[in-house]
């Protein structure tokens, strides 16, 4: 027969078994984070695991940190501790969050390709949302070799970026971006845009050079097939494009309201007023309409544009000299009436 001694002794063993059940579910089960809504780590290659406790200070629940170290000691986390994007989540128990450090399942980021007007300023926005900073992103922009490496060169290397929103990892590399782009301009250039190119008498990277003037000559997108239509005519007929953002990017003064005589005598490669045919490269990362508007681009006789006088941001297309004169007299009427210089 079990006596009074043991029976008290193994209710105490049980209670304490049943504390110690109840302290390690709240240690490690309960919600890690004192948050109403999904906050971001971010672990850094030199991170160790004093340094990421810190950086969880802010996220933590009360006492939640107690948990994750030590999970982080008896698991070893010190020893294996991965950079990346991690969501800190209201659900996530301490258990499932230090699992899913350890294990490096970062959250995604979503990395938009914006239309910018120079590299520089996509490696600005690059260092914005990913680890490498603009310095990093800018200098492989700037270099041949690496940009050779993935079919361009430094005056090219724009035309490998299709403008879309893309999810990659916030430790992703230059190199590994690269070739993730590289892989999205494949899948665009299917082949029906190729044949459509081809009918233009324009190779991939020469579409996106007409497509980035037409991207900074109009934001009126049902405007862009006639924008397009004209340079190409004026590529056809062996005409200077003669296209104001050109002067723009060769001054790299996109500020530039009106473009004067003093302007257009800048000795670039990108002036197409001094130089006649395609400048070297895009002058921005045209947008997804614009790109379309070169490959559907409208048919018509149409050889000179200019600004229209309303300043709706459209313009007046004419076919002969005489019209475009009077059209440019109108606009330059406007400009003055405004005091722009």
């Amino acid at each position: 027969m079990i006596s009074a001694k043991t029976k008290k002794i193994a209710a105490w063993a049980g209670a304490v078994v049943l504390l110690l059940a109840v302290f390690g579910f709240y240690l490690f089960f309960s919600s890690f984070s004192g948050k109403s809504s999904t906050v971001y780590l971010y672990v850094d290659a030199d991170d160790d695991v004093d340094s990421v406790c810190v950086k969880l200070e802010t996220a933590a629940a009360p006492s939640q940190l107690l948990g994750f170290k030590t999970l982080s000691a008896l698991l070893g986390y010190g020893d294996r501790v991965r950079p990346g994007r991690y969501a800190v989540s209201p659900s996530d128990g301490t258990l499932a969050l230090f699992r899913r450090l350890r294990n490096g399942s970062q959250e995604p980021v979503r990395l938009t390709i914006p239309v910018v007007r120079t590299m520089d300023r996509l490696a600005a926005k690059l260092g914005e949302v990913l680890q490498p900073d603009s310095a990093a992103w800018a200098q492989r922009f700037a270099s041949e070799d690496f940009c050779k490496t993935y079919g361009y060169d430094t005056t090219t290397i724009a035309c490998l970026f299709i403008p879309n929103t893309y999810e990659v990892y916030w430790t992703v590399t230059p190199d590994e971006l690269m070739r993730r782009m590289k892989k999205e301009n494949a899948a665009f250039w299917t082949a029906e845009r190729r044949e459509k190119a081809q009918t233009a008498g324009l190779t991939e990277n020469e579409v996106i050079t007409v497509a980035s003037i037409v991207e900074q000559e109009t934001a009126d997108n049902a405007e862009k097939p006639m924008v397009a239509g004209m340079y190409l005519n004026r590529l056809r007929k062996g005409m200077k494009l003669q296209a104001d953002p050109t002067v723009k990017f060769a001054l790299k003064q996109f500020q530039l309201r009106r473009i004067l005589n003093q302007h257009l005598t800048v000795d670039s490669p990108y002036n197409t007023y001094k130089y006649a045919g395609l400048p070297p490269g895009p002058i921005c990362i045209p947008s997804l309409a614009s790109i379309e508007a070169v490959l559907n681009y409208a048919h018509h006789n149409y050889i000179f544009m200019c600004a229209k006088e309303d300043f709706s941001g459209s313009h007046n297309f004419a076919e002969t000299g005489e019209e475009h004169v009077e059209n440019a007299r109108k606009y330059a009427a406007a400009l003055d009436a405004r005091g722009i210089k």
